[in-house]
Order: structure tokens, then C-alpha cells, then sequence
């Protein structure tokens, strides 16, 4: 699974891990990625979605076609 949002296009990001003795190294922050089955325009997909966007569309804000 990647570390993608289909929807939203959410993906890693990087920085530095900054130590107690402030030494600086690179590191990468992912998103919380699930794979959300769903019907899309009537064949069934499987569909890699950002926590964020998997609760909007369950809120009910965002309709998937």
C-alpha cells in the first residue's frame, strides 16, 4: 500500500529529527493511509484514503461517485 491519498494527493513528507544535543537528522512523516472499499461507477474498487478524507465522506461532506 502507498503512502498516498488518492483523493486528496496527501503524501510523505520530510524533515529533520532534531536530538537533545541538537543534531539533525533526516526522517520522512507519512499519512494515515487505509485502503477503503467503495462502488465506483458500479465496479467495487479498493481505494488508498487519508484518515482525514475517510471521514469526511462518511460525514456525509464528500460524495465519491
Amino acid at each position: 500500500m502507498g503512502k498516498l491519498c488518492e483523493l486528496c494527493g496527501k503524501g510523505a513528507m520530510s524533515g529533520n529529527l532534531v536530538s537533545h544535543s541538537n543534531r539533525k537528522t533526516k526522517r520522512s512523516w507519512a499519512p494515515n493511509v487505509q485502503v477503503f472499499n467503495t462502488v465506483i461507477n458500479g465496479t467495487p474498487r479498493r481505494v488508498n484514503l487519508c484518515t482525514r478524507c475517510l471521514r469526511s465522506i462518511r460525514n456525509g461532506k464528500y460524495k465519491l461517485d
